[in-house]
């Protein structure tokens, strides 16, 4: 009972946001919420705004073009969010990279969708750059297929490259993707790598090995007990000719050249693998690699939280300043980027050990109320952030319903407060540091039961809101 009447109470919450909603969306841009929903009598008040999905899934939001108005200050830019159709033309070549695109256009069209403008710098470090990196591997794979190199030559690698983000800027991508993901042309030419032909790489690696690793990838297990990011690391020292017991790039941060010469050949090996595995699943592997690598570090930028320390500084009991400095410093936080569930750990505990070297030692997460969630862009002024989940993901795109992507609603668990300063390098893969578990109905009291359909309601009616309002 005291569930049904809470959710009564938020109906009206709900509709006034739904209708916010429908006056600033300019297009079909969505969200689409994976959620374990809790059961139908939970929820049954809400049903004049949402039908719970048998199959636990939401499906994208739709909503009548002819109900939507124009963006209302047409002199000014438009917010980074702000829904509309890629701009797309006809790209201008260079007419001398000898490649049929059409080929790998799957590959072409997925990378165009992730890294769409204007999505494209919010999901760059856990999105559109890991498949942009992957297109490149593909692409220079593809490239050499009948030829007996495994990388392209100076001039030709920079008309091609020249060539592929003009093909993607075409498709609605990013104009400025290779910038923005720290790519070049020089990336496809085996750089300082002494190995680039298929014969001498045969010769030198045990090709069965590295193709056996590297075609049936577990993506559970890879992250946490590599084997396909071993074989690669191998395969990369051999041809690298640097005479050393190292399995990886840590023994060689006094060799900045030996380094370099290593991510080469890392490439040259990637290259190698593209020749030989489908490009579907050439991609899976290589967006697979990326994420083990994005989810060990937090991408945000933390400045230095004077204010916060000093209000927070010495706590014995519950106090407002130290809350109000602590949640206006991770609203601005919150503006950066979109997440995953393992980034935002790693964040929580980044900045909780800055915190605490500075002085402060209260578990200000669990004083004010810190969720996982408020590390990840978010609704302006609403409890509806995402995460994304830390398997890869891709931004897809469809007629009807425009753009969509995953969030991995773990947002109502407390944010971790480290054990010391020090735990800035924790890892996840330990069995103890899985991510947590969703809240139940007894760690939330007995509003525990609606809490589920509030939020999975303001999360998909609410998420894009907030760059709208900036």
């Amino acid at each position: 009972m005291a569930c049904m009447k809470t959710a009564i109470r938020l109906k009206g919450y709900l509709c006034r946001h739904l209708l916010l909603l429908v006056i600033w969306l300019s297009s079909y841009l969505n969200v689409v919420t994976l959620q374990m929903l809790p059961e139908p009598s939970s929820y049954t008040s809400l049903s004049a705004l949402a039908s719970p999905p048998k199959s636990g899934m939401f499906e994208p939001i739709e909503i009548s073009p002819a109900v939507i108005p124009h963006y209302p200050f047409p002199g000014e830019p438009l917010p980074p969010m702000y829904p509309t159709f890629p701009t797309t033309y006809n790209p201008i070549l260079t007419g001398r990279c000898p490649v049929d695109f059409s080929v790998i256009s799957s590959i072409t069209e997925k990378t165009a969708s992730d890294c769409t403008t204007p999505l494209s710098t919010i999901v760059r470090n856990v999105i559109c750059c890991p498949q942009f990196n992957s297109f490149l591997h593909i692409f220079q794979g593809f490239y050499s297929t009948n030829s007996s190199s495994l990388v392209l030559q100076d001039a030709v690698a920079d008309d091609c490259f020249k060539d592929i983000i003009s093909i993607l800027a075409s498709r609605g991508a990013n104009g400025s993707v290779s910038s923005m993901c720290s790519a070049k042309s020089l990336n496809l030419t085996g750089g300082s790598c002494p190995v680039k032909d298929v014969t001498t790489f045969e010769k030198m690696v045990n090709t069965s090995k590295l193709l056996e690793s590297c075609s049936t990838i577990d993506s559970l297990k890879e992250c946490c007990r590599p084997i396909c990011q071993r074989a690669i690391s191998e395969a990369s020292l051999q041809i690298s000719g640097i005479k050393s017991n190292v399995t990886d790039n840590k023994s060689l941060l006094g060799a900045p050249s030996q380094i370099d010469s290593l991510n080469d050949c890392k490439g040259v090996v990637y290259s190698w693998l593209a020749r030989k595995l489908p490009f579907d699943a050439a991609n899976k592997v290589f967006r697979l690699l990326s994420s083990c690598k994005v989810n060990k570090v937090c991408p945000l930028d933390f400045k230095q939280p004077s204010e916060v320390i000093k209000a927070c500084q010495n706590l014995a009991a519950p106090s407002p300043s130290c809350c109000s400095s602590l949640n206006s410093y991770i609203a601005e936080i919150q503006k950066q980027m979109l997440i995953t569930n393992r980034q935002a750990i790693i964040c929580a505990t980044v900045f909780g050990s800055m915190l605490q070297r500075a002085g402060v030692m209260t578990n200000v997460y669990q004083l004010c109320d810190v969720d996982l969630k408020d590390f990840s862009l978010q609704a302006y002024g609403q409890e509806a952030g995402c995460l994304l989940r830390s398997l890869p993901a891709d931004l897809v795109y469809d007629n009807s319903t425009g753009f969509s992507f995953t969030c991995d609603l773990n947002d109502n668990i407390a944010a971790p407060w480290p054990s010391s300063s020090s735990d800035t390098s924790l890892s996840l893969c330990a069995p103890e540091m899985s991510l947590p578990a969703l809240p139940t109905s007894e760690t939330m009291g007995n509003s525990g039961c609606c809490i589920h359909a509030l939020d999975i309601s303001v999360s998909i009616l609410l998420f894009f809101v907030s760059t709208l309002l900036y």
